[in-house]
């Protein structure tokens, strides 16, 4: 790493500057309304390649795409645009360790909530380390927040954008004031839905299940992820809903996103999970995510971009 956290280098608007002088107007949409959509890059580190891999670059470049285009923004960028700003300012940093990079486009400019453009553009990596303290801890206490879950019909959970994680964010805090590490979002029908930030899944009598994206789920690419490693190593993967009740008396369960990885769930509102320690199909199936994302997994090579 070629510069310090505090002064590590972003490409913003076409320049890759210290974070400190990259400037957005407090009057921009993107500052007054969230009026954004972004994507969390996770690139993993391979000591043995001396090779830093990007993971499923093209899966968030489309979802990012999506989301643009559910918002009806006005993106001047191509996917081409996305990789080569990515690739440049990784580069400049001269990062080889495990990062989460935030490549967001945003509504600049004096326009109103209502706004298509101008959408400008920046990347910022940050080593795993330096996220979030709930993106680090080993094994987490939850809670079902009283907050529901936004949906399709309100503010779409497919829009990865910036104003959707106020919901994330109220329920996040409630889990903190009372004692907890995160929470567990219900959609409108009272069903899970999903962490903030991050996918539910449970086991069950030896199967895998986790709510189906009907259930107001962001399309989660590392909820995908987990599901195809999962079946391809046999384990039955089961979308359905799940009721609340079953949460307290599953035998596992975890948390998952680009930033968490899978991140075991130890108690839901003081019931106990399984054991109240990591359990064997979590532990499995984080092994085999790290092999993937690093690279080593043979079977899912088109999942990862080198960087150098």
């Amino acid at each position: 790493m070629k510069y310090d956290v505090e002064h590590r280098r972003i490409w913003f608007k076409g320049d890759i500057v210290d974070v400190n002088d990259a400037k957005i107007n407090v009057l921009a949409p993107t500052s007054q309304f969230g009026l954004n959509v972004f994507e969390g890059i996770p690139c993993y580190w391979n000591e043995e390649d001396k090779q830093l891999y990007a993971f499923r670059l093209e899966d968030h470049y489309d979802r990012l795409l999506r989301s643009v285009k559910l918002l009806q923004l006005d993106c001047r960028y191509s996917k081409d645009d996305f990789k080569k700003g990515f690739i440049d300012v990784i580069k400049a940093n001269e990062y080889d360790e495990n990062l989460s990079v935030r490549q967001t486009l945003f509504v600049d400019g004096f326009g109103s909530w209502g706004s298509e453009g101008p959408v400008e553009m920046f990347i910022a990596p940050i080593p795993r380390g330096r996220t979030s303290a709930e993106y680090n801890k080993k094994g987490l206490k939850c809670c079902v927040t009283s907050w529901r879950r936004i949906s399709d019909d309100n503010l779409s959970p497919r829009i990865k954008c910036g104003a959707n994680y106020i919901n994330s964010r109220v329920g996040q805090r409630e889990a903190l004031r009372n004692g907890y590490d995160t929470c567990i979002f219900l959609n409108k029908n009272g069903n899970v839905a999903e962490g903030p930030g991050s996918c539910f899944f449970m086991v069950k009598n030896g199967e895998l299940i986790t709510p189906k994206l009907s259930n107001s789920v962001l399309e989660s690419i590392t909820r995908d992820t987990i599901i195809k490693i999962a079946r391809n190593i046999g384990i039955t993967v089961i979308e359905r809903t799940i009721e609340r009740t079953e949460l307290y008396t599953c035998d596992e369960a975890f948390l998952c996103g680009s930033a968490m990885e899978l991140t075991p769930v130890l108690s839901i509102d003081g019931y106990t999970i399984g054991n109240g320690s990591e359990g064997d199909m979590v532990k499995e199936l984080h092994r085999e995510y790290l092999s993937v994302v690093r690279g080593m997994n043979k079977d899912f090579t088109d999942w990862i971009t080198p960087i150098y």
